[in-house]
């Protein structure tokens, strides 16, 4: 009934004839097609997967103070990923919000297309006050990998072809009390009716970002924490904390308590860098490799190592190609994690990407080493 509500509204707001004037109506996106291969040693036998990956974005304006949005996930996956996984489709389908947006439009042995909703929502603002209700991302990150402070929609590092990020059904409410200040409250409901309810506010102090939050996550997780972002000379210096306390009927055992930090640097207009920190000290027992990939980790989960570690180097030789490399250090698993790519933009528009990944024991328990290899050609309207 939920799902049916929010499509009838979507078609009446799109479809409405005042807003297909250019000037209040915006529509683009991107189709992509992404090759990837698996194997433990590349002298093995490979499993190979392919998806046509299609988003569409629309924006209407039907005043100055509005902006609606509805954005759009088109996905036909076929390969071994689907044949070999019975649950691949059904992970695929599902949607951790309150909202069921997903849908599998058809599911067979060897192949299947979703289609996802992951942006729906309707923005006001009047004079200093922003009100937002519907699916949207809410960015309380100030870290440029680890983000335990994004408690309502936390996303994947090693998922690099969702760029967008995972979304909240959410109502959210920001004041804006100065030139470089703003509180926030935001209340989300997912999939299991669950409240995760928290608010922030973030001030400016000798020209440091700084930010302050509470809440609880789940309706079992006190949640507390902070970020802060500045420079200091030519280096940006990153970090943020988040307590989670257990309460009620919560199934964790005891506190835990996530900071990171980092330094990043541009050195030229050809070469930037970044190296981050985290500690937690209830590490998170990962035992299913797809968890990495399929958006199942919250912010309290972030942490596969009591201490971890990243360094990430780009290099832009010219402005049509971008190189690029990073390492993840897991001292506690005794893994890591390496990965290299390539972008390079082949025409306007139109961008062709290689990325090579390894994990080395990076799964609790298990003598685990996969290589995956992407290819990715995108083209963006």
């Amino acid at each position: 009934m939920k799902r049916t509500l929010l499509l009838i509204a979507a078609v009446i707001i799109f479809s409405f004839p005042s807003l297909a004037q250019e000037s209040k109506f915006s529509a683009g996106g991107y189709a992509s097609w992404l090759h990837n291969s698996m194997f433990e040693d590349i002298t093995d036998a490979w499993l190979n997967s392919s998806m046509l990956h299609n988003r569409l974005n629309f924006k209407a304006y039907p005043g100055s103070r509005t902006t609606m949005a509805l954005e759009i996930r088109n996905r036909f996956v076929i390969g071994d990923m689907v044949l070999l996984d019975p649950a691949y489709s059904t992970a695929l389908a599902s949607d951790p919000g309150w909202v069921d947006m997903s849908w599998n439009i058809f599911s067979e042995q060897s192949f299947v297309l979703n289609t996802f909703i992951d942006r729906a929502y309707i923005d006001f603002t009047a004079g200093k006050l922003q009100l937002t209700l519907g699916r949207q991302r809410i960015n309380w990150s100030q870290a440029l990998v680890w983000n335990p402070n994004d408690i309502f929609n936390t996303y994947s590092f090693f998922d690099f072809d969702y760029v967008e990020r995972p979304g909240s059904d959410a109502i959210r409410a920001v004041y804006s009390t100065g030139p470089a200040a703003a509180a926030e409250m935001v209340v989300k409901l997912d999939s299991g009716n669950r409240v995760t309810a928290a608010a922030l506010y973030r001030f400016s102090v000798h020209n440091t970002d700084l930010q302050i939050l509470a809440g609880e996550t789940d309706e079992e997780l006190l949640t507390a924490g902070t970020g802060w972002s500045g420079a200091l000379g030519p280096y940006s210096i990153r970090g943020e904390a988040t307590l989670f306390y257990p309460f009620g009927n919560s199934s964790m055992k005891k506190g835990t308590l996530i900071a990171t930090a980092g330094v990043d640097r541009t050195f030229s207009d050809k070469i930037s860098a970044i190296i981050q920190i985290m500690y937690s000290n209830n590490p998170f027992v990962l035992d299913n490799f797809n968890e990495l990939y399929k958006g199942g980790i919250n912010a309290n989960e972030l942490a596969f190592s009591e201490f971890s570690a990243i360094g990430q180097v780009s290099y832009t030789p010219v402005p049509l190609l971008k190189i690029s490399a990073s390492a993840i250090w897991y001292p506690d698993l005794k893994g890591y994690f390496a990965e290299a790519g390539i972008d390079f933009s082949m025409a306007e528009n139109v961008d062709f990407t290689l990325f090579l990944q390894h994990f080395d024991d990076v799964i609790a328990g298990e003598v685990t080493k996969i290589n995956l290899g992407f290819v990715r050609i995108k083209y963006s309207f």
